[in-house]
């Protein structure tokens, strides 16, 4: 027993590592947020599911970095899967590990520190629509 709790204990800490990996930079959150908002069996057109509409960037510069580095980091973790001809990118089979932090941020949208909602235009949304929702009420 003690064994066996120490193997998934191993695991969820692996999975867990994962995770904030893939979440750790901007154009992979942006990927995720939009295969959160696009249909779980279509997939989303790149590089521009990948821009933060606040910080436009080098269209150019971020396809080569999606391609090299951001979407086979991704995929490797099946978090993603991608095509290059056309780029896109849609869910893998892991992508619910992913999902749901971003899932939950946005249900706790009024709890999150004003210094990680403001300049994020989602978390903005839906703090902004709680807000007109308790408004109404």
């Amino acid at each position: 027993m003690t064994q066996q709790r120490y193997q998934n204990g191993k695991q969820v800490i692996r999975r867990w590592d994962e995770v904030f990996k893939a979440v750790a930079v901007e154009p992979r959150r942006q990927l995720i947020v939009a295969l959160l908002d696009a249909h779980p069996d279509e997939t989303v057109p790149l590089p521009e599911s990948a821009i933060n509409p606040n910080v436009p960037q080098d269209l150019e510069v971020l396809r080569q970095e999606l391609y090299h580095c951001h979407l086979p980091m991704l995929s490797d973790h099946e978090f993603i899967t991608w095509e290059s001809e056309p780029l896109v990118a849609g869910r893998g089979p892991r992508f619910d590990e992913v999902g749901v932090v971003f899932d939950s941020l946005q249900s706790n949208a009024t709890d999150v520190p004003d210094s990680l909602v403001f300049g994020c235009q989602r978390l903005e949304r839906e703090r902004q629509e709680r807000f007109d929702d308790s408004v109404t009420e």
